[in-house]
């Protein structure tokens, strides 16, 4: 695999050191460490959608499942579609947006309406990759009105009288209906979807996926014969689906103003990713690997190392509890 054909998610992170910095063991947890009831509430699942429910059904059969109040999954599929559908659980529903916005990769059956040569279609299929332009279809849950979606790669895996199987990994959003449709167009023959099942989202692919079935069961193990090793092996810390995004790790003393809601200033940084644009979407960690918050970079890596003051990130959604980790400010007296 090499660059051109993977999403952004896979892109390697360098992780660049600003500062020593320690952790108090007294104060919050390491993800695959917290208590089982912390774990689930704190967790996501990567289920493999079986056909015919729609996303949302499947994601409150796991919220039952798991005897939860809130859950929430990471972009829709329709009924007829499978695989990945990563589902954020309890608390960890704060960072489904998250992976929403990820990029996504399909298998998809595509079928022709006529006989074309190979070699045309693959020639015509080259074509589809990078910026295009989609109009949803009718039945959507977004506004109909043209909009670009990125291709980021178009592999043809096979080609067979009027079936072609391709691998397609797109910008969220993308529809792989209205993709086969207009690969059909550019033709001449028409072409429409005939299979499509979702193998990435993000950072989260099939080596992950748990079942419906097998879900019940580790949660029944767990009630009834205080097993947990199959709920920790098939509920998986949220952090795990927050790992594509660049990250900065905080200092102690800075995590719990930023819990609070307050904007993330330099001196807080222990370390950070090495590529942070401003204007990124950043994931704030502590020392221990836990979620802190979603932010918005208001400086690039380089000028974060570069100085020793000023607000590198503005907070825009909270993850972790306030009071997790002890106040590291204080008000000025009156």
């Amino acid at each position: 695999m090499t660059s051109s054909d993977i999403l952004p998610s896979e892109r390697p992170h360098k992780i660049i050191q600003k500062a020593d910095a320690t952790t108090d063991h007294a104060y919050g947890c390491p993800p695959s460490e917290r208590p089982v009831m912390e774990y689930i509430e704190m967790g996501m699942v990567n289920l493999d959608k079986p056909r015919g429910p729609t996303s949302h059904e499947v994601t409150a059969w796991v919220k039952d499942i798991l005897g939860l109040s809130r859950a929430g999954h990471s972009g829709s599929l329709d009924p007829g579609v499978t695989g990945v559908q990563p589902i954020m659980l309890g608390r960890a529903t704060k960072a489904v947006s998250a992976l929403r916005l990820s990029g996504k990769e399909y298998i998809c059956l595509m079928r022709l309406h006529e006989d074309v040569p190979e070699k045309r279609v693959r020639s015509i299929c080259r074509q589809f990759t990078g910026p295009v332009f989609q109009m949803p279809p009718v039945v959507s849950a977004v506004k109909r009105e043209i909009r670009v979606r990125m291709i980021y790669y178009l592999e043809l895996i096979e080609v067979k009288d009027r079936s072609v199987l391709m691998r397609v990994g797109c910008e969220a959003g993308t529809y792989l209906r209205k993709l086969c449709h207009d690969i059909g167009t550019a033709l001449g023959c028409g072409a429409h979807m005939q299979q499509l099942r979702r193998t990435k989202t993000g950072p989260l692919g099939e080596d992950s996926l748990v079942t419906l079935h097998k879900l019940k069961d580790a949660y029944v193990f767990w009630r009834e014969d205080n097993d947990e090793s199959y709920l920790r092996r098939y509920v998986r810390p949220m952090e795990e689906g927050l790992r594509h995004l660049p990250k900065i790790i905080l200092r102690d003393s800075a995590i719990d103003a930023v819990c609070r809601g307050a904007a993330f200033a330099v001196p807080g940084i222990a370390s950070l990713d090495s590529d942070i644009k401003k204007g990124d979407i950043v994931c704030l960690f502590s020392l221990k690997g836990e979620a802190v918050a979603l932010c918005k970079a208001q400086m690039s890596t380089e000028e974060m190392l570069s100085c020793d003051h000023g607000i590198a990130a503005v907070t825009e959604r909270v993850i972790m509890d306030a009071g997790t980790y002890p106040q590291g400010w204080h008000s000025k007296p009156q």
